[in-house]
C-alpha cells in the first residue's frame, strides 16, 4: 500500500492559480494608510471650519478606504487558502470576486455623485472657494501618489501551468510557461485612485473657472461627468470579471482548434468538451473522447501541447463499443 502511494506521488500536483501580486499587495496597504490619514484630516478640518466640500471629500475618501481594504482581505484569504482542499481548483477566483466586489463599489460611488451632481444642478449650494480648491489640491496630490504606487502592479507576471489525464492509465506533468496574469483585485483598486485622481482635477479646474469667472454650474456638471467615466470604468470591470466568476467558456474558435486537434487524420472523436476560467489567467478542461483504436492519455496530452492556454487538463478516453453499452 506504501507502495502504492508513493508511486502516485508523481500524479499529484497543487492547485495553488492564485496571482497574487506581493508588491501590489504591499502597495495597496500604502495607499489605504495615506486615503484613511487623508479622510480622518479632512472630516476634522471640515467639521472645525464648517465646510461641506472638506467633510464631503472626507467621506468620499473612506468609501476608497473601504475598497482597499476588499482588496487587501481578498489577498490575505488567497495566501491563507491556497492548500485548502475545500476549494477544488484553489483560490485563483478570489482576487476576482474582490475586483468584481470592488467594482460594484465604484459603481455605487459613480451613482452617489451623479444625484448629488443633479441635485445641485437644480438646486445650487454655495461654494466656499478657497477651502474647496485646497481639499481638492490635498486630494489630488494623495491620489497621484496612490495611482503611482499602484500603476505597474495591476498588471504583473506569474508562471504556472500544469495538466493531468485520466483514461484506464493516467499521465501527469508539469509544465511552465511565462505569461502575463491579470490581478483583477488590484486593478480594482488602481481604479479607485484613478477615479478620485480625476474627480479631483475635474473639481479644481470648475473651482477655479467659478472662483474666477462665476461660473458656479461648471461644479456640478463636472461632477455629472466624472461619474460617467467611472461607470465606465467600473462596467469594463464588471464585464471582465463577471464572466470569469460564472464559469463563462473560452472563445469557440479556440475551442474549435482543440477539437480539430484530437479529431483530425484519426478514428477519435470528441464526445463532449467543457474549457473554463479557474482563475484570471488560467484555463481547465475536461475532454471525453470516443475511439475505435484507444490510446493512453500521453499520446492526446501531446497532441494538445500546442494550446498552452490550458492549464489543467483531464481526458477521458472511451472505445466505441463502451460507448454503446453505456448509451
Amino acid at each position: 500500500m506504501n507502495k502504492i502511494s508513493h508511486a502516485s506521488e508523481k500524479w499529484q500536483h497543487t492547485h495553488n492559480f492564485a496571482s497574487v501580486s506581493d508588491a501590489g499587495e504591499r502597495n495597496t496597504r500604502y495607499v489605504l494608510y495615506l486615503t484613511v490619514v487623508t479622510m480622518i484630516v479632512e472630516i476634522a478640518a471640515g467639521t472645525v471650519y464648517g465646510s461641506m466640500a472638506l467633510l464631503a471629500d472626507g467621506w468620499h475618501m473612506g468609501t476608497h478606504a473601504a475598497a482597499f481594504m476588499i482588496t487587501l482581505f481578498a489577498y490575505h484569504y488567497a495566501r491563507k487558502h491556497a492548500n485548502n482542499p475545500s476549494f477544488s481548483f484553489g483560490t485563483g477566483k478570489v482576487s476576482v470576486l474582490g475586483g468584481f466586489t470592488s467594482a460594484i463599489a465604484l459603481g455605487l460611488v459613480a451613482l452617489i455623485m451623479l444625484v448629488e451632481s443633479v441635485m445641485r444642478v437644480f438646486s445650487p449650494h454655495q461654494i466656499h472657494f478657497n477651502e474647496a480648491i485646497m481639499v481638492a489640491i490635498v486630494g489630488l496630490t494623495v491620489n497621484v501618489i496612490s495611482v503611482f504606487l499602484l500603476k505597474d502592479h495591476h498588471t504583473h507576471d506569474h508562471s504556472h501551468g500544469h495538466s493531468h489525464g485520466h483514461s484506464h492509465s493516467h499521465t501527469a506533468e508539469d509544465g511552465h510557461e511565462h505569461i502575463q496574469t491579470h490581478d483583477h483585485n488590484l486593478k480594482a483598486a488602481y481604479f479607485h485612485v484613478l477615479a478620485d485622481a480625476l474627480t479631483s482635477i475635474l473639481a479644481i479646474g470648475a473651482l477655479l473657472l467659478g472662483k474666477l469667472y462665476g461660473l458656479n454650474w461648471l461644479d456640478p456638471i463636472m461632477g455629472i461627468v466624472g461619474s460617467i467615466i467611472i461607470t465606465r470604468w467600473a462596467w469594463q470591470l464588471l464585464k471582465q470579471t463577471a464572466p470569469i466568476l460564472l464559469d463563462a467558456s473560452i472563445e469557440n474558435d479556440y475551442k474549435q482548434e482543440i477539437v480539430q486537434a484530437i479529431e483530425s487524420d484519426t478514428q477519435d472523436k470528441i464526445s463532449d468538451i467543457h474549457v473554463w476560467r479557474i482563475s484570471a489567467d488560467h484555463y481547465a478542461a475536461e475532454i471525453a473522447i470516443v475511439t475505435t483504436a484507444p490510446q493512453d492519455t500521453a499520446f492526446y496530452k501531446d497532441k494538445l501541447s500546442p494550446f498552452t492556454r490550458l492549464n489543467h487538463l483531464t481526458i477521458e478516453v472511451n472505445t466505441s463499443n463502451q460507448a454503446e453499452c453505456s448509451g
